[in-house]
């Protein structure tokens, strides 16, 4: 895979961080919305911790907290399906924004008599993985993503916001308990409650504020609330003073949701398998006759994508004007929302950051220790009834399970469902608690003990959660005490994938094996797991995970160059069906350099007619004919009706470049290289095609 701006530790603990919400009252969002932000997203860039916590686990030994990081979200209670139409679109958007920038660091290897030039790193892949992370809906068989913790937040200018926070904490306490909402969902039943008071420092009234504040300490307790003072700027003498603007990365992806919204509402919807491609109705690009076929490139591995790419040139620019312009700057996309934070100063920063970290450190952490600590205690004086932990206390807690089939189908099972007190549930509380607060050897023993109920039980969807959380905290524990159990994630991803239908945990499992895989410099199994994740109801996520597969395979100690060439040119098939047609020229190009000169006529003719089609949608007519004037030769092992479709695309090609450059095409001579032949030994060379000439234009 290609190299990550993360360590595998830090991607893998910032894939499950522990979940917050938020309720405020409309006085407190009218004080954030000041800074064209609501509070949620005001907290975002300081949600990182820049020192040390610490928790006692339950045998009181101290376990350090570090680099952690917490999620802090609005509370949203309208159902979170898994992955809609519009969350894909979004993912194509948030790849289709982020491409190669100039100057980019380039690896230089060397394989045999190969000289590879290409990307160290793929950008684009990580944002695509964060997105898709950060966008897991919440599930019923594990914990990780549900919320620990509510922010309840009022203004310090509410009449009497004592009683604003009463109103929070009921409403808090209904959208959980209430039962009429299945979102969002939340991890126990006593959810930490931490009340904030905010103020607006350019509205005066501080001594009201601070006030305020001490009657609260009075109520909840000085570790359960918190003074926010904010919007400290003036503009009079500090105008031209420049503050940062930590948050436009963090809204990069709000902003993508509400252009997709917006793109949506005006075309319709847009199939994020190339759609566009496929309506074209236009026949230019000839298919072989059926006797032709084991001398095509219909039937070759390598076959050009006939149904994405229909169509003529010219009618693909005419029907597709967008792509002619590339890809969407990342700017513009993030754009559009104007400036944030306007109204903090770098003191209020801070005051922000300070915030966080005293939610975190007196209320967060404690609340997980205590909780850690009570189902412990629940499940140590369950142990000892029976040889294994949960076994007996089946038999005094009425089975502990409600299948959603039959008994007599234990197949299928991957549906069954267990109540909420069920005990193998409390175990895997305590496993994901643990996990969350990086005690990976507390939590490794944890899932180990209730994979094996979860098995007895056949609940195959549990079994895998259990195993792939228990094959993670086994890679992230200090020093390494045990190996990494690949064979966990492996079972993991095809219980998901076979059993539970389920890819996008599937997707999930494969992300996190195959990067820690990479750490450990297991390239070749890392390509097979990523290989066997492509299918055909993702486009994009194929065309990505296969060129993660082709960096693998280059990464490798010894280099296997031809795998990577055809596995970028497999992802560059699929990008282009995806519709990301930068993306895929890219790949293409990066494979030419491997099949260049080789003798493979049919690969090699195949790479430059794509890279051909693919540079003059995206504006760039110069280098198709380029790539076009490459398939024209006299020693061509293609079909005349092949070749005829070559030509005729060369001359559109050449057509166009000359009307763009005014006629002045400069036409060098026939040997060379890399750029347009004069028309007559084109003519010339086509003599024998079938008498092309005579032929459509």
């Amino acid at each position: 895979m290609a190299q990550c701006v993360q360590s595998v530790q830090e991607f893998v603990q910032d894939s499950f961080v522990p979940m917050v919400a938020v309720l405020c009252s409309e006085e407190a969002e009218r004080v954030t919305r000041k800074n064209n932000l609501n509070f949620a997203e005001l907290l975002r860039p300081f949600c990182r911790l820049t020192s040390e916590g610490h928790i006692r686990d339950p045998n009181n030994q101290v376990q350090v907290v570090k680099n952690l990081r917490i999620c802090v979200n609005n509370v949203v209670t309208s159902p979170n399906t898994a992955f809609s139409p519009a969350q894909r679109r979004v993912l194509n958007e948030v790849v289709l924004s982020c491409q190669p920038q100039e100057g980019t660091a380039t690896n230089v290897i060397t394989a045999g008599d190969c000289d590879l030039n290409f990307s160290a790193t793929t950008p684009w892949f990580e944002a695509y993985r964060e997105n898709f992370l950060q966008s897991m809906p919440a599930s019923e068989h594990e914990f990780l993503n549900h919320y620990l913790a509510c922010l309840l937040v009022v203004s310090s200018t509410e009449t009497v916001p004592v009683e604003q926070f009463l109103k929070l904490s009921q409403e808090q306490h209904r959208i959980q308990h209430s039962g009429d909402y299945t979102n969002p969902k939340w991890f126990i039943p006593n959810t930490l409650k931490y009340y904030v008071l905010l103020h607006d420092m350019s509205e005066g009234g501080e001594q009201r504020a601070d006030s305020v504040y001490e009657d609260m300490k009075q109520r909840y307790g000085h570790q359960g609330c918190y003074l926010l003072k904010m919007n400290s700027r003036t503009f009079s003498a500090e105008e031209d003073e420049q503050i940062p603007d930590p948050w436009s990365q963090y809204l990069h992806r709000n902003n993508l949701q509400s252009q997709v919204s917006a793109a949506a509402t005006d075309r319709g919807p847009v199939s994020c398998q190339g759609s566009q491609g496929r309506k074209s109705t236009n026949n230019f690009l000839h298919r072989f006759p059926p006797g032709e076929a084991s001398n095509s490139l219909e039937s070759h591995p390598l076959q050009l994508d006939t149904a994405s790419s229909s169509g003529s040139l010219h009618t693909l620019s005419a029907v597709n004007p967008e792509l002619k312009k590339g890809a969407r700057d990342p700017e513009s996309l993030a754009g559009g929302a104007g400036s944030h934070g306007a109204s903090l100063t770098l003191n209020d920063h801070d005051h922000i950051r300070q915030f966080i970290q005293e939610f975190t450190f007196r209320g967060l952490l404690p609340h997980i220790e205590k909780n850690i600590r009570q189902l412990n205690d629940q499940l140590v004086s369950r142990k000892g009834l029976s040889r294994s932990l949960f076994t007996a206390t089946k038999k005094w807690f009425g089975g502990g399970k409600v299948p959603e089939k039959g008994i007599s189908e234990p197949k299928s099972t991957c549906g069954l469902l267990y109540p909420p007190e069920a005990p193998e549930l409390q175990i895997r509380k305590m496993a994901d608690l643990c996990f969350l607060v990086q005690h990976y050897e507390l939590a490794y023993s944890c899932y180990h003990t209730a994979k094996k109920d979860f098995l007895s039980d056949q609940a195959m969807l549990y079994a895998a959660g259990a195993l792939e959380m228990a094959a993670v905290s086994a890679f992230l524990q200090a020093g390494a005490p045990r190996p990494y159990p690949a064979h966990y994630m492996d079972t993991a991803i095809q219980t998901y994938r076979d059993v539970c239908k389920n890819m996008v945990l599937a997707e999930r499992c494969a992300l996190l094996s195959a990067e820690i895989l990479k750490s450990q410099v297991k390239y070749s199994d890392a390509a097979t797991l990523l290989i066997k994740m492509t299918s055909e109801d993702s486009d994009l996520r194929s065309a990505l995970l296969l060129e993660q597969a082709a960096h693998c395979f280059i990464n490798m100690r010894n280099p296997m160059v031809r795998k990577f060439a055809f596995h970028m040119i497999l992802a560059g098939h699929r990008f282009s069906k995806a519709g990301q047609r930068r993306h895929a020229l890219r790949c293409y190009c990066q494979a030419m350099q491997v099949y260049k000169e080789r003798g493979w006529s049919l690969a090699e003719d195949h790479i430059n007619f794509t890279i051909g089609r693919q540079s003059f949608t995206l504006s760039h007519p110069e280098n198709a004919v380029t790539a076009f004037r490459q398939i024209l030769t006299n020693d061509s092992r293609q079909t005349a009706t092949q070749q005829g479709a070559f030509l005729r695309e060369y001359l559109y090609v050449y057509k166009v470049t000359a009307n763009h450059s005014g006629g002045d095409v400069q036409e060098p001579s026939e040997g060379s290289s890399g750029s347009v032949q004069p028309l007559t030994p084109l003519e010339v060379h086509c003599r024998g095609c079938n008498s092309i000439r005579g032929e459509d234009d």
